[in-house]
């Protein structure tokens, strides 16, 4: 369990979010609230700087996280030399221009070169860049380069596929946009090789 997560033993609740974080953070979204015309002191809203807070900190826990030491903690060598892939893996994240979500799905590939990884682990490092303040372009090179500076694989393909509130719910206001970034190195530079990726990830081989 990390400081940022809750838990309930019997029943007595556990709250391992960072004391000074949290009021420093709770403070600012007071101000936040005033300045937009709020009363805080009101019921509904008396514990929602605190509540912010912690959700805030949550959301951007990767921060904490160390993408290569969770794939070195489960590296197993093997002589596997297919294509990997985890695909529909859940994104949420944070747009770091306007501290909006954005949310989607990512897919994942690797060709091993002597070593495979724990298939969690792909996920975790995902998770690891997306909860923190992103732009998507940014966090799809961020796991490529995680997979393949840590495996050493012959290869690597990276899929994100997101939609952005910061478009959605204002600015240009298109509900239905999806943003797609990609991301390979070595044998996916191969047209044959990111086809069969692509195929794929697009396929629906469990019914």
């Amino acid at each position: 369990m990390t400081e940022f997560e809750e838990d309930v033993v019997g029943y007595e609740k556990i709250d391992r979010y960072n004391k000074t974080k949290t009021e420093s953070i709770a403070t600012n979204y007071y101000d936040i609230l005033s300045t937009l015309g709020e009363n805080p002191d009101r019921e509904g809203l008396l514990k929602t700087p605190e509540r912010a807070a912690k959700a805030l900190q949550f959301l951007t826990h990767g921060y904490e996280l160390n993408p290569e030491e969770l794939l070195k903690s489960a590296m197993f060598t093997e002589e596997y030399n297919q294509m990997v892939v985890v695909k529909d893996i859940e994104v949420f994240s944070l747009c770091e221009h306007h501290l909006l979500p954005f949310f989607g799905k990512a897919h994942v590939a690797y060709i091993p070169n002597g070593h495979i990884v724990g298939l969690s682990k792909i996920p975790r490092v995902v998770d690891a860049y997306a909860r923190r303040l992103q732009v998507q372009e940014r966090m799809t090179n961020q796991i490529r380069d995680c997979i393949n500076d840590t495996l050493q694989p012959k290869g690597v393909a990276v899929i994100v596929e997101c939609r952005h509130l910061c478009m959605s719910m204002r600015g240009v206001q298109k509900q239905n946009s999806v943003t797609t970034t990609s991301a390979f190195t070595g044998a996916f530079a191969d047209e044959k090789t990111r086809a069969e990726f692509l195929r794929l990830v697009s396929s629906d081989l469990i019914k």
